[in-house]
């Protein structure tokens, strides 16, 4: 499948500079690619590729200025890594309405409802009083339990489990390898030292335009729901427990913990490593550097915070700042105590 440069500019708003009809049929990154790939320029640094690249047609920023001719033809938008990114939904929109059917053997329970132009791959189980809705798709080895909604575009990926009455909205993308709905993380301390589980009977709901990356786990609610807002995005490999809320755009970067019951508020950003401990309420717009350790409340929107117990993120750099200079101060110190023995002798 080809199109031109004509063709791409309508989907992206973009003004052309060069051969409108100059065709590509793949992507590749602007150092690599070759006559008839589409490349992007975003970061500065890789401008001297432009001038080098094999590529047909190059999406740049509009106020990119030329240092010297381009073999390509150019598509100049205000931003060209969302252009870019703009443009691979599209075509990936393009290429998925392609995946429709049920493929065999797979397992569908009578009581299940499917929209139209869903897809469910080789070897998915899916439960009773199921809803599928339009244009879904449910990759192989997915497992979808009873009285789960799976809503409009939403594609589940290989792998995925889904327990009883979880809820997923429309534009969801939830990664290979992912378990939403597992028992949460209850037990109950006995007198002769066991643990007695409590039971988890809430559920996962998961909002509008929510994407969720490989092997990550949220957990079902011990009563009500665990709740991932519209516009989150969670990347592999993270830990959500049981009865927490995670808010509107809301990003989490891998291997970070959020325990039970703790409220993220909007636009709240996670780093690597992070973990949360449970029952805190993260107020909007929080940043939470990587591997940093929350263990209380942040109550002031948009603050930023670092380290383990998580602090005050300015005032971390000043420590470590000071840190670095305490080498000179010593010796600094010194010399002080030094010159001050030297004057008391001389008085004596």
């Amino acid at each position: 499948m080809t199109f031109t440069a004509s063709q791409i500019a309508l989907l992206i708003s973009a003004r052309i500079e060069g051969d409108p009809e100059a065709a590509v049929g793949s992507f590749n990154k602007i150092e690599y690619a070759k006559e008839g790939e589409l490349a992007f320029l975003a970061n500065p640094k890789y401008e001297d590729y432009l001038y080098s690249t094999g590529a047909s047609v190059i999406i740049v920023n509009e106020k990119l200025e030329l240092k010297q001719p381009v073999r390509g033809t150019l598509l100049r938008v205000p931003d060209a890594y969302l252009a870019f990114a703009t443009l691979l939904t599209k075509y990936q929109e393009i290429m998925s309405k392609q995946l429709t059917g049920i493929q065999q053997p797979s397992y569908i329970a009578s009581s299940a409802k499917t929209g139209e132009h869903v897809y469910v791959g080789a070897f998915a189980y899916v439960g009773e009083n199921v809803v599928i809705e339009n244009n879904a798709k449910v990759y192989p080895n997915a497992y979808i339990g009873n009285n789960v909604t799976i809503g409009e575009n939403t594609i589940i990926h290989p792998s995925v489990s889904i327990y009883h009455n979880c809820v997923v909205g429309k534009n969801v993308i939830i990664h290979a390898g992912t378990v939403i709905g597992g028992d949460g993380f209850g037990f109950a301390p006995q007198e002769d030292g066991s643990f007695a589980k409590v039971p988890q009977i809430g559920n996962v709901i998961i909002e509008d335009n929510v994407e969720i990356g490989s092997n990550a786990t949220i957990d079902r609610a011990t009563i009500g729901s665990t709740v991932i807002k519209s516009g989150a995005k969670l990347d592999n490999l993270i830990q959500v427990a049981h009865n927490v809320e995670v808010g509107n755009n809301t990003v989490i970067a891998a291997q970070a913990g959020v325990s039970g019951s703790t409220k993220l508020g909007r636009n709240v950003m996670i780093g690597g490593q992070a973990g949360i401990v449970g029952h805190l309420v993260i107020a909007d717009g929080t940043k939470i550097n990587a591997q940093s350790g929350v263990s209380k409340s942040i109550k002031q929107p948009n603050s930023a915070v670092t380290g383990s117990p998580a602090h005050d993120y300015t005032s971390a750099l000043r420590s470590q700042a000071l840190s670095r200079k305490l080498p000179e101060l010593e010796k600094r110190i010194k010399e002080l105590e030094a010159f001050i023995r030297q004057l008391i002798a001389e008085r004596v």
